[in-house]
């Protein structure tokens, strides 16, 4: 989820910024935080950070050092009783402006669309691992579902339990998306690593549509490649959309995001990394121990912004250290992950110069 009241309010003001309108640092900052609901809104929870690839666009493959955690089920059960959906006219707004300002239908099928219609009202339950490593993940589905919260989660189809998801397809689970970037085998281990595996994945993937057939299962299955600008791409994707045609699944091709990692300077499709960054008045990350952080790029826990085992959510995200994060981003601060290890613009480059915040 993010904060979709944030981003109606804002988003006049942040086009006139990314339009080359600039305005005084101290009186934007004031302008978000009056924007800025006191109450946060979770992004996303990693439940999990083990996983058993080695994804070549992904720095958890070389450069993670944190160790591998799978979250307590009571941190879990106390973030879960801090989160709230959003009502229905609430929700109904939210789609109509979508619609209006960004001109993408209700009944699209795109990576704007996921984003758009689909993020902000789910607890998104991935982060730097695979999900499906996780025994607890049909438990945890089964409390947010208990919320009226819808869960979605992406992980490698390579790791499927069909047992396991079909008890997550009891539970309620919203939405899985199944990370798909060749259907040849061998590309595929190229890309994620010798673990993955089209052919087996596909097998199943089939099980489970049959599954939630015969069982009238509400999860909406994804299936997704990475734009990862390959010379093969446009044909191994083309040859994806023939494999799932006609079938009961929500395909799109998704923009690359970490392109800092590789180097890589190809333009985005996505509105998400078109934008400048917004997590910090927008949505809060809880990782696989417990700590808030920024967002679920923050792949080693870089900037802690608080203990959702020992502090309340709303403690957190109205607390000096989450003031701080956003001063960094006015500020561009050096020497975070923020400001150098990422791929979106901080709002710090669309203001006045002048003082620190």
């Amino acid at each position: 989820m993010f904060d979709i009241d944030f981003y109606m309010k804002v988003h006049d003001l942040k086009y006139q910024l990314m339009s080359g309108n600039t305005e005084d640092r101290h009186v934007l900052f004031q302008k978000l935080e009056e924007c800025r609901s006191p109450k946060p809104v979770i992004y996303n929870i990693e439940t999990t950070n083990a996983c058993n690839m080695r994804c070549e666009m992904c720095p958890r493959t070389t450069m993670m050092t944190r160790s591998i955690e799978t979250l307590d089920m009571g941190v879990y059960r106390r973030v879960v009783e801090q989160i709230e959906p959003f009502p229905q006219a609430r929700w109904r707004e939210w789609e109509d402006f979508v619609e209006k300002h960004y001109g993408i239908p209700r009944n699209d099928m795109s990576e704007n669309h996921f984003f758009l219609y689909i993020i902000p009202k789910v607890i998104v339950l991935h982060g730097y691992g695979d999900p499906l490593l996780d025994r607890k993940l049909p438990e945890r589905v089964r409390l947010l579902t208990e919320k009226n919260i819808p869960s979605y989660f992406s992980c490698n189809p390579a790791n499927i339990d069909v047992e396991r998801t079909r008890q997550m397809f009891e539970n309620g689970l919203g939405y899985v998306k199944y990370s798909v970037e060749a259907t040849d085998d061998i590309r595929h281990k190229e890309v994620r690593g010798s673990a993955s595996n089209f052919t087996s994945a596909y097998h199943q993937i089939l099980q489970l549509l049959d599954l939630k057939a015969r069982h009238g299962y509400d999860t909406t299955i994804v299936i997704t490649m990475l734009d990862l600008n390959k010379p093969w791409q446009e044909e191994e994707f083309q040859k994806l959309q023939e494999a799932f045609g006609g079938l009961d699944v929500y395909v799109y091709l998704k923009s690359q995001d970490q392109k800092w990692y590789e180097n890589k300077t190809q333009p985005t499709r996505s509105i998400h990394w078109t934008e400048f960054c917004q997590f910090p008045w927008s949505s809060m990350t809880i990782k696989s121990n417990g700590e808030a952080v920024e967002c679920v790029e923050d792949y080693n826990n870089e900037i802690i912004l608080g203990d959702a085992s020992k502090e309340s959510l709303y403690d957190i995200w109205n607390g000096e250290r989450y003031r701080k994060l956003r001063e960094d981003h006015f500020n561009r601060t050096r020497g975070i992950k923020c400001t150098e290890r990422c791929d979106m613009k901080l709002i710090g480059a669309y203001t006045r110069q002048g003082a620190a915040v």
